[in-house]
């Protein structure tokens, strides 16, 4: 209902403004969806850390480090400054695997840094956003990986990064919905001293969540590089926090234990038709930086009165 009369807002608003229609622009609502697709398929990894009441800032940065590492491994023979010489005109699954590799290396970092030493997951996550930019930085020494294969290329062209996102969407609602990960997931959130007695093993669960997380991480690196055809240490900068806004809003506690796939969707959803609609209307970038961070608020102080009328 919020999407849809956010739709209804920004169609009369641009009728008003601009004299003519929001909705009714196929080629806005492709740009929409594409936006939000990378976006979209870091959401699904951070919601399901949220759900067990962690948080993971190093989202973006790890976009960063895939992006670079999996376009090094996808340039052309006949760029004479390839990173690695040798290893050009590589078949199209291995700077796939090679991205998707530094997430679930970054993943399970942050996991073990949860689990065994019980640092707070924010000063976790923190700690390997900071290394993983400047792993980025120094691997392509402040320059862009260019010159990337067409195979490559393909990954982020057209609507294949929404389908992509979709079935990371899909796959994700079946586990959290139908398995015995999904159960524990929430039950970790939900209590974990709790948890703990009904005999899960938390600290090998919350692994599998933070390597989740970070696999899906670098599958957004590898469809940002391909989408860019280049790879830069800048990319994927705040998209962190997109993620986790997008999360909030679609519902999922900040708190543990309550959240879903399709939310989280809906929410992706919705913070892009809100920064398409304010460029739409031609307000200013940075005014929607502020409303950007305000509807961060507003949706955790949501969250907060929903958890204490819960709990009364």
């Amino acid at each position: 209902m919020v999407l849809v009369g956010i739709c209804l807002f920004f169609e009369a608003l641009g009728w008003y403004v601009n004299g003519q229609s929001f909705l009714l622009n196929w080629e806005r609502i492709q740009i929409i969806v594409l936006q939000m697709a990378v976006i979209g398929i870091i959401a699904v990894g951070v919601n399901i850390v949220i759900i067990t009441g962690g948080i993971d800032l190093s989202s973006g940065s790890v976009v960063a480090a895939a992006a670079v590492v999996s376009a090094s491994l996808a340039q052309v023979s006949d760029f004479p400054r390839a990173v690695f010489p040798q290893l050009t005109d590589l078949p199209i699954v291995w700077p796939v695997l090679a991205g998707t590799v530094v997430g679930v290396v970054v993943g399970l970092i942050n996991g073990a840094l949860i689990a065994y030493t019980a640092i707070p997951a924010f000063i976790a996550s923190l700690g390997t956003m900071v290394a993983a930019r400047g792993f980025a930085k120094w691997f392509t020494g402040g320059m862009p990986v260019s010159m990337l294969t067409d195979d490559f290329a393909a990954i982020g062209s057209g609507a294949t990064p929404v389908y992509i996102f979709l079935t990371v969407a899909l796959v994700f609602h079946i586990v959290l919905r139908y398995t015995r990960f999904g159960k524990f997931t929430y039950a970790i959130g939900a209590n974990r001293q709790a948890a703990v007695v009904s005999g899960i093993n938390v600290g090998k669960h919350l692994i599998w969540v933070y390597a989740i997380a970070g696999f899906l991480s670098g599958i957004a690196g590898t469809v940002t590089a391909a989408r860019a055809i280049s790879g830069q240490s800048g990319m994927g900068v705040m998209y962190e926090l997109d993620a986790i806004a997008a999360v909030v809003i679609g519902g999922t506690s900040l708190t543990g234990g309550l959240g879903r796939i399709t939310g989280t969707v809906i929410g992706v959803l919705i913070l892009g038709v809100m920064m398409s609609g304010f460029t739409f209307i031609r307000i200013d970038a940075y005014y929607q930086e502020m409303v950007k961070g305000a509807i961060i608020v507003v949706a955790v102080v949501a969250d907060q009165m929903r958890n204490r009328k819960r709990r009364g």
